[in-house]
């Protein structure tokens, strides 16, 4: 910034971009509104510790499950954790957990994310919008402002953990976090087959692009026990995410097997009590990758 004729009460911005109509030189008030705006982001993301985007290079892989999942599980072990679902076109993220409630609000008070538990706090444009039969038709500059929205004006508190559930591909939703939490680390699912993984090479690319540093890559439907004589059976192939990890020398955190009660428990938004089940190989899975995390 720089003063004009020694006057401070007179302050130009470089590159501002808007002017005031008939008071050319001043800062324009959206331009003001902006960067109290950035100033507000930066003092809330002050207060998380680590801040984890899950991507995928295409959808049906199960990116969303993973990300409500490693919440859930991260927030069962004591850690503070909050769940950005910013999916804006399909949010799945209060179905998954079965969240009824919207955002909390009292009168004169600062706007909270939904108390899913103790630990674990969520946001979603469904719970903006009421009807979750609503579809949200925007164009870029409309998304970047409402995710904007969800990390400046939303009192976070302290936390652990900010998970953040994007929509498949390298679009607006998942630019606009990068360029908004520029220490954010890219958590990368997919699936074993190469429709998939040829998805995720783009998914790579746009992360080194864009300088967003990768936690590492996390294979989903990663083979089937089955239920009567336990031998595994890879329904969509096997091995694609490890080979893909080492050729582009990405992390391989693990891989997650199959499970249809994590689908049955998923559509009836009950991941809660499966995560309680220590037993199960998918819990076990979803362990070693939360060990792996917690390393980075």
């Amino acid at each position: 910034m720089e003063e004009k004729n020694g006057n401070p009460d007179e302050i130009t911005l470089r590159n501002a971009g808007e002017k005031v109509p008939g008071n050319t030189g001043k800062i324009a008030p959206a331009n003001i509104e902006r960067m109290e705006q950035e100033t507000l982001i930066k003092e809330k993301l002050s207060n998380i510790q680590r801040k984890i985007l899950v991507m995928s290079g295409k959808g049906g892989v199960g990116k969303s499950t993973v990300a409500a999942y490693t919440a859930l599980m991260l927030s069962q072990k004591g850690k503070k954790v909050g769940l950005l679902d910013v999916d804006l076109h399909g949010p799945s993220i209060p179905r998954l957990l079965n969240i009824q409630g919207g955002l909390e609000f009292q009168e004169g008070g600062p706007l909270r994310p939904h108390s899913f538990s103790e630990n674990l706090k969520v946001v979603s444009m469904e719970m903006v919008l009421g009807d979750k039969d609503t579809a949200v038709i925007w164009r870029g500059p409309l998304k970047i402002s409402a995710i904007k929205q969800f990390i400046a004006d939303i009192e976070w508190g302290a936390l652990d953990y900010l998970i953040i559930d994007a929509p498949p591909g390298t679009g607006d939703e998942p630019l606009t976090v990068v360029q908004t939490i520029p220490d954010a680390k890219a958590l990368i699912v997919t699936t074993p087959q190469e429709i998939s993984l040829a998805d995720v090479r783009k998914s790579i690319n746009f992360c080194r692009q864009v300088n967003l540093r990768i936690l590492g890559l996390v294979e989903n439907m990663s083979g089937f026990a089955c239920p009567h004589c336990s031998e595994k059976i890879n329904i969509f192939g096997s091995g694609g995410g490890s080979r893909m990890a080492k050729q582009l020398e990405v992390p391989m955190l693990g891989e997650i097997p199959i499970n249809p009660e994590m689908v049955d428990m998923g559509d009836r938004g009950d991941l809660s009590v499966l995560a309680e089940k220590d037993d199960l190989e998918i819990n076990k899975a979803y362990k070693k990758i939360l060990d792996e995390i917690e390393k980075k």
